[in-house]
Protein backbone atom coordinates (compact mmCIF):
# COMPACT_ATOMS: atom_id res chain seq x y z
CA UNK A 1 0.00 0.00 0.00
CA UNK A 2 1.23 3.50 -0.86
CA UNK A 3 0.05 7.01 -0.14
CA UNK A 4 -1.44 9.35 -2.72
CA UNK A 5 1.65 11.57 -2.49
CA UNK A 6 3.88 8.62 -3.30
CA UNK A 7 1.74 7.67 -6.32
CA UNK A 8 2.00 11.24 -7.58
CA UNK A 9 5.77 11.27 -7.21
CA UNK A 10 6.61 7.85 -8.69
CA UNK A 11 8.40 7.59 -12.00
CA UNK A 12 6.22 6.73 -15.00
CA UNK A 13 7.48 3.15 -15.00
CA UNK A 14 6.91 2.70 -11.26
CA UNK A 15 3.42 4.21 -11.45
CA UNK A 16 2.51 1.89 -14.32
CA UNK A 17 3.66 -1.12 -12.31
CA UNK A 18 1.44 -0.15 -9.37
CA UNK A 19 -1.61 0.75 -11.44
CA UNK A 20 -1.35 -2.48 -13.41
CA UNK A 21 -2.29 -4.27 -10.18
CA UNK A 22 -5.67 -2.54 -10.42
CA UNK A 23 -6.45 -2.87 -14.12
CA UNK A 24 -4.39 -4.26 -17.01
CA UNK A 25 -5.92 -2.08 -19.73
CA UNK A 26 -2.94 -0.26 -21.23
CA UNK A 27 -5.07 2.73 -22.22
CA UNK A 28 -6.45 3.08 -18.70
CA UNK A 29 -2.99 2.77 -17.15
CA UNK A 30 -1.39 5.27 -19.54
CA UNK A 31 -4.10 7.86 -19.05
CA UNK A 32 -4.03 7.47 -15.28
CA UNK A 33 -0.25 8.02 -15.28
CA UNK A 34 -0.64 11.08 -17.52
CA UNK A 35 -3.38 12.52 -15.31
CA UNK A 36 -1.09 12.78 -12.30
CA UNK A 37 -0.76 14.54 -9.97
CA UNK A 38 -4.12 13.73 -8.39
CA UNK A 39 -5.33 16.48 -6.10
CA UNK A 40 -7.16 14.18 -3.68
CA UNK A 41 -8.40 10.63 -3.16
CA UNK A 42 -11.76 11.69 -4.59
CA UNK A 43 -9.97 13.00 -7.66
CA UNK A 44 -8.36 9.58 -8.18
CA UNK A 45 -11.74 7.83 -8.19
CA UNK A 46 -13.41 10.38 -10.46
CA UNK A 47 -10.57 10.39 -12.99
CA UNK A 48 -10.31 6.60 -12.94
CA UNK A 49 -14.00 6.37 -13.86
CA UNK A 50 -13.82 9.16 -16.43
CA UNK A 51 -10.89 7.50 -18.21
CA UNK A 52 -12.58 4.10 -18.16
CA UNK A 53 -15.94 5.29 -19.47
CA UNK A 54 -14.82 8.07 -21.81
CA UNK A 55 -11.37 7.11 -23.10
CA UNK A 56 -11.41 3.31 -23.26
CA UNK A 57 -12.77 1.26 -26.15
CA UNK A 58 -14.40 -2.16 -26.36
CA UNK A 59 -10.96 -3.62 -27.03
CA UNK A 60 -9.63 -1.92 -23.89
CA UNK A 61 -12.46 -3.49 -21.87
CA UNK A 62 -11.63 -6.95 -23.21
CA UNK A 63 -7.94 -6.42 -22.47
CA UNK A 64 -8.81 -5.55 -18.87
CA UNK A 65 -10.85 -8.75 -18.55
CA UNK A 66 -7.71 -10.83 -19.14
CA UNK A 67 -6.32 -9.72 -15.78
CA UNK A 68 -8.64 -11.97 -13.76
CA UNK A 69 -8.73 -15.65 -12.85
CA UNK A 70 -11.82 -17.54 -13.99
CA UNK A 71 -14.50 -17.81 -11.30
CA UNK A 72 -16.19 -21.12 -10.56
CA UNK A 73 -13.75 -23.80 -11.77
CA UNK A 74 -12.47 -25.27 -8.50
CA UNK A 75 -9.24 -26.69 -9.86
CA UNK A 76 -8.53 -23.59 -11.92
CA UNK A 77 -9.13 -21.36 -8.91
CA UNK A 78 -6.81 -23.41 -6.71
CA UNK A 79 -4.05 -23.36 -9.32
CA UNK A 80 -4.40 -19.66 -10.06
CA UNK A 81 -4.64 -18.65 -6.42
CA UNK A 82 -1.32 -20.35 -5.81
CA UNK A 83 0.29 -17.95 -8.29
CA UNK A 84 -1.98 -14.92 -7.97
CA UNK A 85 -1.73 -12.05 -5.53
CA UNK A 86 -3.80 -12.17 -2.35
CA UNK A 87 -6.01 -9.45 -3.79
CA UNK A 88 -7.70 -11.74 -6.31
CA UNK A 89 -7.90 -14.56 -3.78
CA UNK A 90 -9.69 -12.43 -1.20
CA UNK A 91 -12.13 -11.10 -3.78
CA UNK A 92 -13.28 -14.65 -4.53
CA UNK A 93 -13.01 -16.07 -1.01
CA UNK A 94 -16.69 -17.00 -0.65
CA UNK A 95 -16.52 -19.37 -3.64
CA UNK A 96 -14.70 -21.85 -1.41
CA UNK A 97 -17.76 -22.04 0.88
CA UNK A 98 -20.03 -23.32 -1.89
CA UNK A 99 -21.19 -26.91 -2.17
CA UNK A 100 -19.98 -29.13 -4.99
CA UNK A 101 -23.26 -28.93 -6.92
CA UNK A 102 -23.16 -25.12 -6.99
CA UNK A 103 -19.49 -25.05 -7.97
CA UNK A 104 -20.10 -27.50 -10.81
CA UNK A 105 -23.05 -25.43 -12.06
CA UNK A 106 -20.96 -22.27 -11.83
CA UNK A 107 -18.11 -23.93 -13.74
CA UNK A 108 -20.52 -25.03 -16.48
CA UNK A 109 -22.04 -21.55 -16.67
CA UNK A 110 -18.56 -20.02 -16.92
CA UNK A 111 -17.72 -22.24 -19.88
CA UNK A 112 -21.03 -21.41 -21.56
CA UNK A 113 -20.40 -17.72 -20.93
CA UNK A 114 -16.92 -17.78 -22.44
CA UNK A 115 -18.10 -19.80 -25.43
CA UNK A 116 -20.83 -17.25 -26.07
CA UNK A 117 -19.04 -13.96 -25.37
CA UNK A 118 -15.40 -14.96 -26.03
CA UNK A 119 -14.12 -13.56 -22.71
CA UNK A 120 -14.37 -14.77 -19.12
CA UNK A 121 -17.22 -13.89 -16.79
CA UNK A 122 -16.36 -10.67 -14.95
CA UNK A 123 -18.18 -9.87 -11.72
CA UNK A 124 -17.24 -7.93 -8.62
CA UNK A 125 -17.16 -11.02 -6.41
CA UNK A 126 -16.42 -9.32 -3.08
CA UNK A 127 -19.05 -10.33 -0.55
CA UNK A 128 -20.91 -12.60 -2.97
CA UNK A 129 -21.40 -16.32 -2.49
CA UNK A 130 -21.04 -18.82 -5.32
CA UNK A 131 -24.82 -19.26 -5.29
CA UNK A 132 -25.31 -15.51 -5.80
CA UNK A 133 -22.74 -15.43 -8.60
CA UNK A 134 -24.47 -18.40 -10.25
CA UNK A 135 -27.75 -16.46 -10.28
CA UNK A 136 -26.01 -13.43 -11.76
CA UNK A 137 -24.17 -15.31 -14.50
CA UNK A 138 -27.34 -17.17 -15.52
CA UNK A 139 -29.14 -13.83 -15.84
CA UNK A 140 -26.32 -12.32 -17.88
CA UNK A 141 -26.15 -15.33 -20.19
CA UNK A 142 -29.50 -14.15 -21.54
CA UNK A 143 -27.90 -10.97 -22.91
CA UNK A 144 -26.67 -10.64 -26.47
CA UNK A 145 -23.00 -9.91 -27.20
CA UNK A 146 -23.57 -6.23 -27.94
CA UNK A 147 -25.23 -5.65 -24.55
CA UNK A 148 -23.28 -7.88 -22.20
CA UNK A 149 -19.92 -6.17 -22.64
CA UNK A 150 -21.36 -2.98 -21.15
CA UNK A 151 -22.47 -4.91 -18.08
CA UNK A 152 -19.08 -6.61 -17.82
CA UNK A 153 -17.20 -3.31 -18.10
CA UNK A 154 -19.18 -1.91 -15.17
CA UNK A 155 -18.18 -4.93 -13.09
CA UNK A 156 -14.59 -4.52 -14.22
CA UNK A 157 -14.49 -0.97 -12.92
CA UNK A 158 -15.99 -1.99 -9.58
CA UNK A 159 -13.05 -4.36 -9.22
CA UNK A 160 -10.62 -1.66 -10.30
CA UNK A 161 -11.86 0.68 -7.56
CA UNK A 162 -11.60 -2.09 -4.96
CA UNK A 163 -8.00 -2.64 -6.01
CA UNK A 164 -7.24 1.07 -6.05
CA UNK A 165 -8.43 1.15 -2.46
CA UNK A 166 -5.99 -1.65 -1.65
CA UNK A 167 -3.21 0.25 -3.42
CA UNK A 168 -3.74 3.76 -2.04
CA UNK A 169 -3.92 4.21 1.70
CA UNK A 170 -7.30 5.48 2.92
CA UNK A 171 -8.74 5.94 -0.56
CA UNK A 172 -12.41 5.04 -0.09
CA UNK A 173 -12.62 6.24 3.53
CA UNK A 174 -11.23 9.64 2.57
CA UNK A 175 -13.14 10.01 -0.70
CA UNK A 176 -16.51 8.84 0.67
CA UNK A 177 -17.86 8.17 -2.81
CA UNK A 178 -20.69 5.66 -3.12
CA UNK A 179 -22.72 4.35 -6.02
CA UNK A 180 -24.76 7.00 -7.84
CA UNK A 181 -27.68 4.52 -7.75
CA UNK A 182 -28.63 2.21 -4.88
CA UNK A 183 -31.64 0.04 -4.13
CA UNK A 184 -33.35 -1.75 -1.26
CA UNK A 185 -36.11 -4.38 -1.53
CA UNK A 186 -38.37 -5.26 1.41
CA UNK A 187 -40.98 -8.03 1.50
CA UNK A 188 -43.96 -6.53 3.36
CA UNK A 189 -45.77 -9.90 3.45
CA UNK A 190 -43.10 -11.29 5.75
CA UNK A 191 -41.70 -8.11 7.21
CA UNK A 192 -38.20 -9.06 6.09
CA UNK A 193 -35.62 -7.89 3.52
CA UNK A 194 -36.11 -9.39 0.05
CA UNK A 195 -32.71 -11.07 -0.24
CA UNK A 196 -31.32 -12.90 -3.28
CA UNK A 197 -33.46 -10.91 -5.70
CA UNK A 198 -31.93 -10.20 -9.10
CA UNK A 199 -32.10 -6.58 -10.17
CA UNK A 200 -31.13 -5.07 -13.52
CA UNK A 201 -30.44 -1.40 -14.20
CA UNK A 202 -31.26 -0.43 -17.79
CA UNK A 203 -30.61 2.66 -19.87
CA UNK A 204 -31.60 3.79 -23.33
CA UNK A 205 -29.15 3.07 -26.13
CA UNK A 206 -30.35 3.49 -29.70
CA UNK A 207 -33.89 4.11 -28.39
CA UNK A 208 -33.94 0.63 -26.81
CA UNK A 209 -33.70 -0.38 -23.18
CA UNK A 210 -30.31 -1.99 -22.64
CA UNK A 211 -28.85 -3.63 -19.48
CA UNK A 212 -26.17 -1.63 -17.68
CA UNK A 213 -25.73 -3.52 -14.43
CA UNK A 214 -27.00 -6.78 -12.93
CA UNK A 215 -26.90 -7.35 -9.19
CA UNK A 216 -28.47 -9.44 -6.46
CA UNK A 217 -29.76 -8.19 -3.12
CA UNK A 218 -27.81 -9.12 0.00
CA UNK A 219 -29.23 -10.41 3.27
CA UNK A 220 -30.40 -6.89 4.07
CA UNK A 221 -32.22 -6.64 0.73
CA UNK A 222 -29.76 -4.06 -0.57
CA UNK A 223 -27.45 -3.54 -3.54
CA UNK A 224 -25.05 -0.77 -2.62
CA UNK A 225 -22.86 -1.05 -5.72
CA UNK A 226 -25.31 -0.86 -8.62
CA UNK A 227 -22.65 1.34 -10.24
CA UNK A 228 -18.95 1.72 -9.41
CA UNK A 229 -17.78 4.68 -7.32
CA UNK A 230 -17.12 7.67 -9.54
CA UNK A 231 -19.52 6.47 -12.25
CA UNK A 232 -22.21 9.14 -12.69
CA UNK A 233 -25.12 8.58 -15.05
CA UNK A 234 -25.86 11.28 -17.59
CA UNK A 235 -29.24 13.00 -17.08
CA UNK A 236 -32.07 10.97 -18.54
CA UNK A 237 -34.59 8.22 -17.86
CA UNK A 238 -33.54 4.81 -16.56
CA UNK A 239 -35.29 1.60 -15.54
CA UNK A 240 -34.67 -0.69 -12.60
CA UNK A 241 -36.18 -4.15 -13.08
CA UNK A 242 -36.74 -6.46 -10.09
CA UNK A 243 -37.04 -10.19 -10.86
CA UNK A 244 -39.89 -10.97 -8.48
CA UNK A 245 -40.80 -14.27 -10.20
CA UNK A 246 -37.53 -15.96 -9.21
CA UNK A 247 -37.72 -14.43 -5.75
CA UNK A 248 -41.20 -15.82 -5.05
CA UNK A 249 -40.31 -19.20 -6.56
CA UNK A 250 -37.30 -19.47 -4.23
CA UNK A 251 -39.59 -18.71 -1.28
CA UNK A 252 -42.33 -21.17 -2.35
CA UNK A 253 -44.79 -18.36 -3.00
CA UNK A 254 -46.93 -17.39 -5.96
CA UNK A 255 -46.80 -13.76 -7.00
CA UNK A 256 -49.07 -11.89 -9.39
CA UNK A 257 -46.29 -9.76 -10.88
CA UNK A 258 -43.39 -11.72 -12.46
CA UNK A 259 -41.29 -8.58 -12.49
CA UNK A 260 -41.44 -4.98 -11.35
CA UNK A 261 -39.93 -2.30 -13.59
CA UNK A 262 -39.53 1.17 -12.16
CA UNK A 263 -38.65 4.07 -14.45
CA UNK A 264 -37.00 7.08 -12.88
CA UNK A 265 -35.34 10.27 -14.03
CA UNK A 266 -31.77 11.23 -13.21
CA UNK A 267 -31.26 15.00 -13.26
CA UNK A 268 -27.86 15.51 -11.61
CA UNK A 269 -25.03 13.77 -9.77
CA UNK A 270 -26.84 13.58 -6.43
CA UNK A 271 -27.54 10.16 -4.90
CA UNK A 272 -30.59 8.27 -6.22
CA UNK A 273 -32.07 5.51 -4.06
CA UNK A 274 -34.75 3.32 -5.67
CA UNK A 275 -36.46 1.19 -2.98
CA UNK A 276 -39.19 -1.40 -3.52
CA UNK A 277 -41.80 -2.65 -1.04
CA UNK A 278 -43.35 -5.86 -2.34
CA UNK A 279 -45.92 -8.50 -1.49
CA UNK A 280 -47.30 -11.25 -3.75
CA UNK A 281 -50.11 -9.02 -5.04
CA UNK A 282 -48.78 -5.49 -4.99
CA UNK A 283 -45.81 -3.21 -4.71
CA UNK A 284 -44.87 0.33 -3.76
CA UNK A 285 -41.88 2.50 -4.57
CA UNK A 286 -40.71 6.00 -3.76
CA UNK A 287 -37.59 8.10 -4.03
CA UNK A 288 -35.45 7.16 -1.08
CA UNK A 289 -32.55 9.00 0.49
Amino acid sequence: MITLNILNSLSEKEARTHLEKCCVSKTWISNMVENRPFSSEEDVIKRAASIWYNDCSLDDFKQAFTGHPKIGDVESLREKFANTKEWAKNEQAKVADANTKTIEALATANKTYKDKFRYIFIVSASGKSAKEMLAIINARLLHNKEDEIYVAMNEQHKITVIRLDKLIEGLIVTAEISSHITTHALDTSTGTPANNMLITLKGLRGNEWKPMSVGITNNDGRISDVLPPGRTLIPGTYTMTFNTANYYEAHNQKGFYPEVSIQFTVEDNSHYHIPLLINPFGYTTYRGS
